[in-house]
């Protein structure tokens, strides 16, 4: 085929060939060229920490970890957190409540300013100490004298050179895992500062090899019973704490921590900033601020009703015990899961998971409260270090666990709590990262499942295993979630569930009947108590029936009704005389005449029953009773 291109009186033909494979690769790689060449003639995108006016110390510290933007969370608290003058007055800082899902960059958001904020007054303190000795050398010499030494360092380790630690800000935390893992984030920030020190102050540990961390500490990230052991012993002092951070405050008060809290607001009361980061703002956060906090700063990122993007959900149902155990056997031997963490309800259920996930081979290992620190933390570091596979877990390790190749995460115990299981799955996908949550529920866990799905906003997606697929009938799921916005179940649900001063629900309410109101999914449950009360359920093809109107039923009571055998009694019916078989009245009997006794039968006593006569006018005894009380040979 070919065309003609020319113009006037001369022309040219183009023959039309096929493009090959190696022409095609030709023009690709210089397409990739000139992407390249432009890349390179880009400028580079500024770094987001420096871009804030971070410490130069801690842009490294960030770089060098892999992050050069910030999060959306550390976006909006780290410009608020730092100072709004300089100078280090309590009225240049501004107190904070934020709210961000898991995973989301938190522990950083507030890590950072306060650790550039000490950095500024170290570097301020030593600039004046600086200028003070020169001028301290300038008169002596001026003078005509010797120029003054400076002082040594004294040995920290030294009994004779102790000194209570006076720490410039304090991270409190509920659980220990929670508090070494912020230690841990702070230490990793801190590699290229010179002079601050971190402290991790937890249960569980050696006092001393404690006391002897906290010497020159700067920041002290610790759990509100070790620190307040250690503050009532005069080997820490929080009358110089500048910053306060309260990290998860929602489960510090559901541990029972709100009388430390307070506690502690009252020894950091001359502190210049307090910032708390919580899942939600609950009243009972919102008193606590009021209590700790003057005119805080509110800060939603996202709500834990927002999806996860980067965690998929699943649910698979079972019909007993023994069917959920075979469906966490079927995933755990998917060739794609890195590292995960089984989640159970209990202890006891924890250790026996963990021992039969040991025994069918699997590197698996447990973790709950009832372990000493140190297992814990061996434990913890195996995980990190990917000598383990498999964590199983209570929910104490819902929070503060942060490893980047956990890729899993089993829900085989449904969580005491709603908000938990947002906590739970935020284990994975963390920083961007693609993970998996898991949930395996028995039919009798149904209402803990709605509770979550009205919680989180969202529904389960409900999957089966080709050959597990359960045998029970599946409940209906909520049929949506449009319900009133913020945190908890909402109203439009289906309302209350339980009779008021019953038992509390799965979130801890006290509600009415849970048939009282229409509208919900909670009329389904009314439906089936009146279809079985009929023996009929129209969803049920068993029980199918004809919905033709009955023939009422026979009446076999007679139109009169039945006499009374009985005589009706009346006051005025009785017989005027004495009744024949009347026994005579005490006033008849002569006097003297022994009475009965209504106690215990006296035989032979005055005013007792006499005794009872046998043959010959001998009392008779049983022959048993004889060898009872016989005496012994």
């Amino acid at each position: 085929m070919t065309e003609s291109f020319g113009s006037g009186s001369e022309s040219f033909a183009a023959e039309e060939f096929p493009v090959t494979s190696e022409h095609a690769q030709a023009e690709q790689s210089a397409v990739t060229v000139q992407t390249d060449e432009q890349a390179e003639q880009a400028p580079p995108e500024p770094n987001g920490f420096a871009v804030m006016g971070l410490a130069p110390e801690l842009v490294a510290a960030t770089t060098g970890l892999g992050y050069t933007q910030p999060t959306v969370v550390q976006k909006k608290v780290i410009p608020l957190a730092l100072p709004t003058l300089p100078g280090a007055k309590a009225s240049n800082f501004i107190d904070l409540m934020v709210s961000s899902q898991t995973g989301s960059g938190k522990t950083a958001a507030f890590l950072l300013p306060v650790l550039h904020t000490l950095l500024t007054q170290r570097a301020e303190a030593e600039a004046a100490e600086k200028a003070q000795y020169e001028q301290a050398v300038a008169d002596a010499l001026a003078n005509g004298e010797a120029p003054p030494k400076r002082a040594k360092r004294k040995d920290p380790t030294n009994p004779r050179n102790f000194k209570a630690a006076t720490p410039g800000a304090l991270v409190l935390c509920p659980t220990r895992e929670l508090a070494q893992q912020v230690a841990h984030d702070a230490i990793d920030l801190v590699q290229h500062c010179r002079g601050l020190r971190i402290a991790n102050v937890v249960g569980g540990m050696p006092y001393q090899l404690q006391i002897a961390k906290l010497q020159n500490a700067d920041l002290v990230v610790a759990t509100p019973g070790r620190l307040l052991d250690l503050q009532r012993s005069m080997q820490l002092k929080l009358d110089e704490v500048q910053f306060l951070v309260v990290d998860e405050a929602d489960r510090m008060l559901d541990l029972g921590f709100s009388d430390d809290l307070a506690e502690v607001n009252q020894l950091t009361i001359n502190r210049k900033q307090t910032m708390m980061f919580s899942a939600t703002f609950a009243p009972r956060i919102q008193q606590l601020a009021a209590r700790v906090m003057r005119e805080p700063q509110r800060i939603t990122i996202d709500s834990p009703q927002e999806k996860h993007a980067n965690i998929k959900q699943v649910l698979f149902w079972a019909d007993h015990a023994s069917h959920k155990r075979k469906l966490l056997d079927h995933w755990l031997r998917d060739a794609s899961i890195n590292q995960a963490i089984v989640f159970a309800s209990t202890q006891i259920e924890c250790d026996g998971l963990a021992n039969d996930l040991q025994q069918d081979g699997f590197s698996a290992v447990a973790l709950h409260g009832a372990l000493s620190q140190a297992v814990r933390n061996r434990r913890l570091m195996a995980l990190r270090q990917g000598q383990v596979q498999i964590l199983v877990a209570t929910d104490v390790a819902a929070r503060g666990i942060d490893v980047p190749t956990i890729t899993h995460v089993f829900n085989f115990g449904l969580p005491m709590k709603a908000e938990d299981y947002t906590h739970r799955i935020g284990r994975t996908g963390r920083a961007g990262r693609d993970g998996l949550a898991i949930t395996f529920a028995e039919f009798r866990d149904r209402r803990k499942i709605f509770d979550i799905e009205a919680y989180n906003r969202q529904p389960i997606k409900a999957e089966t295993i080709p050959g597990l697929e359960p045998q029970q009938r599946m409940p209906e799921s909520r049929p949506s979630f449009a319900g009133r916005g913020g945190a908890g179940p909402a109203r439009g649900f289906g309302g209350p569930r339980k009779p008021a001063g019953g038992p509390r629900d799965f979130n801890g309410r006290s509600d009415g009947p849970s048939y009282a109101r229409k509208g919900g999914f909670n009329d389904r449950f009314a439906g089936d108590a009146r279809d079985s009360r009929d023996n009929r359920d129209n969803r049920d093809p068993r029980f199918a029936q004809d919905d033709a109107p009955r023939a009422p039923r026979a009446d076999f009571r007679p139109a009169t009704p039945r006499p009374d055998s009985r005589p009706e009694f009346r006051p005025d019916s009785r017989p005027a005389g004495p009744r024949a078989d009347a026994r005579p009245a005490f006033a008849d009997r002569k006097p003297g005449a022994a009475r009965p006794t209504l106690g215990k039968p006296t035989f032979g006593k005055p005013g007792g029953f006499p005794k009872p006569a046998g043959a010959g006018g001998k009392v008779f005894v049983p022959r048993d009773a004889k060898k009872r009380f016989a005496p012994d040979a």
